[in-house]
């Protein structure tokens, strides 16, 4: 038997029409939603996300402009301009697309962009807000996941949750999003040891290590509900592949997302969403 769909692509179409009608409410109090982002010329990935960002944003009535950044830009450029956008009250959010070419300290510009106006949720503002449980911007990829365990009826509470990778912009925060959610959370990672093993006791795996196709089918318990949040090109092969062998997973799991059209979408999602949320922040009605 084969495991069921999480499917992002269809979930992201229901949060981007909740969006709309959101904006639709807020342009009727003259309130325009608006997300910017600053983005490298040169990585093709990023300027895909960001193509897709745009469009949605158009379809969804947000107001979305991009600043690319070069080899030719220095930092205090990039500095100023995310002081620009942070001044700006009509920016309601700001996506700072990385990776940013190396000759710019990323590091420096998350913290200039500070947890108000962070879109994306990966400022170390908005990760310690989500530490501490306090309100703010939650990362958008991870985001998108627990809203996709969520649309599901997917349990959490109770059930033992591993995440395969520790980055800060999905490893760290979906672990800690789970965690809020009543699992049980083991962070692992590619040095983990005997990781086939720990996931198999996984009644919940996501796997955000970027490797491709690293997780098969025999690590996994059977009825697990495994989410692919990697990406991953392959020499010879078309198109994108995950973290995990789809085709042997599925055999085993009882959900799965598949890639693409699971986790991309619902992180692309879930960043308008939170702009809007931005934007209704502010201009609540009095």
């Amino acid at each position: 038997m084969s495991a069921k769909i999480l499917d992002g692509k269809a979930l992201s179409r229901i949060v981007r029409d909740e969006v709309a009608q959101r904006v639709q409410e807020l342009k009727s109090r003259g309130v325009q939603p608006r997300l910017d982002a600053i983005v490298a010329t040169t990585d093709p990935a990023s300027l895909a996300y960001v193509a897709m960002k745009q469009k949605w944003c158009a379809e969804a009535g947000i107001v979305s402009e991009s600043f690319p950044v070069d080899s030719n830009t220095s930092q205090n450029e990039l500095l100023d301009k995310i002081a620009e956008l942070n001044s700006n009250p009509e920016v309601h959010g700001v996506l700072l697309q990385h990776p940013l070419p190396k000759h710019l300290d990323e590091d420096a510009a998350l913290v200039a962009l500070g947890p108000d106006k962070d879109a994306d949720g990966i400022t170390s503002q908005s990760l310690g807000r989500l530490v501490s449980g306090l309100p703010g911007f939650r990362c958008a990829t991870p985001l998108g996941i627990m809203r996709l365990l969520a649309h599901h009826q997917i349990p959490l509470s109770g059930q033992h949750a591993v995440v395969i990778g520790r980055s800060v912009i999905l490893g760290k925060p979906a672990a800690l999003m789970l965690l809020e959610a009543n699992a049980t959370v083991t962070i692992a990672h590619s040095k983990t040891k005997d990781l086939p093993d720990l996931c198999r006791s996984a009644d919940i795996l996501v796997a955000a290590v970027g490797r491709a196709e690293m997780v098969q089918g025999d690590w996994l318990k059977p009825g697990c509900v495994v989410v692919d949040a990697g990406y991953n090109k392959v020499e010879g092969r078309k198109g994108d592949v995950g973290d995990v062998h789809y085709e042997s997973a599925s055999a085993v799991a009882d959900w799965i997302t598949p890639v693409p059209g699971g986790v991309g979408p619902m992180t692309v999602a879930s960043l308008l969403s939170n702009a809007v949320d931005a934007a209704e922040r502010l201009h609540r009605p009095k």
